[in-house]
């Protein structure tokens, strides 16, 4: 995808976001974020879209730590939520195709900007989701290619940190597959954080009911997938070892 298209899909979703949260009222619960009401969910946003920006505004070269969020309430705080957003989304638009800063994870980019555009436009999707969901009625949809990008962010970006918690004691093979966009990676799982190759080897033994070495694989529609492993929805379909499918569904919070 292009730059040009998170910038506007962040624009977008950040807009939504905030008017499912004013028809929801700050005192909604949010299903997909246990613990959570709507205002705690405008508060965290808010407070990542500040902390992107001003890595990008200051081109920060080092970690930057986040700041705990605002103590601030009612028609405040959705007015403070909508300016960090604009602040965001104005940071990144103005911001120079060249600039160098911190990143947090190695999914494969092609600029420091772009490594911005991308998770802050993937964050705020997800949490535009959360305030739909809090609101009651449709949800607006997640594009079958911004999906999948956002797969592939997820599978070999965050968890190829060694922070990840998805550790096997033996080796063990997670596919993940699209069934509707070119989209299938090959997570091998051990000790150590999760590798994770985009596209399927063909080697190895399959587990009964998992395709091509695999020892379990999570499958589905484009934009179902990227909710199930973002914890939003449940996965759509599992084969193989329920168990490995268990493990990642359990251990893959970020």
């Amino acid at each position: 995808m292009k730059t040009a298209d998170f910038l506007e899909i962040l624009d977008r979703e950040g807009r939504l976001l905030a008017a499912a949260a004013l028809e929801a009222g700050l005192d909604a619960p949010v299903p997909t974020c246990p613990d959570w009401q709507v205002r705690d969910l405008l508060r965290h946003t808010g407070t990542v879209h500040r902390w992107a920006a001003g890595v990008v505004a200051d081109a920060e070269t080092s970690p930057r730590a986040f700041p705990d969020p605002p103590d601030i309430d009612d028609t405040e705080l959705v007015t403070w939520y909508r300016e960090g957003h604009r602040l965001l989304v104005d940071t990144l638009d103005g911001a120079p195709q060249d600039m160098t800063c911190w990143t947090f994870h190695p999914a494969p980019v092609s600029s420091p900007l772009a490594f911005w555009l991308r998770r802050q436009a993937h964050e705020t999707t997800v949490h535009r989701y959360d305030a739909e969901t809090a609101r009651g009625g449709p949800v607006s949809p997640v594009g079958t290619g911004f999906a999948v990008d956002g797969i592939d962010e997820l599978l070999r970006g965050f968890h190829a940190r060694a922070r990840s918690r998805v550790r096997s004691e033996h080796p063990r093979v997670l596919r993940v597959r699209t069934v509707d966009a070119d989209g299938v990676w090959t997570v091998r799982l051990s000790a150590r954080p999760p590798v994770t190759e985009l596209g399927t080897p063909h080697a190895g033994t399959p587990h009964a009911g998992a395709p091509d070495g695999a020892t379990a694989e999570l499958s589905g529609p484009a934009d179902q997938l990227y909710l199930a492993l973002w914890n939003r929805v449940p996965v759509p379909t599992v084969t193989g070892d329920p168990e490995l499918a268990e493990l990642w569904l359990t251990n893959s919070g970020i």
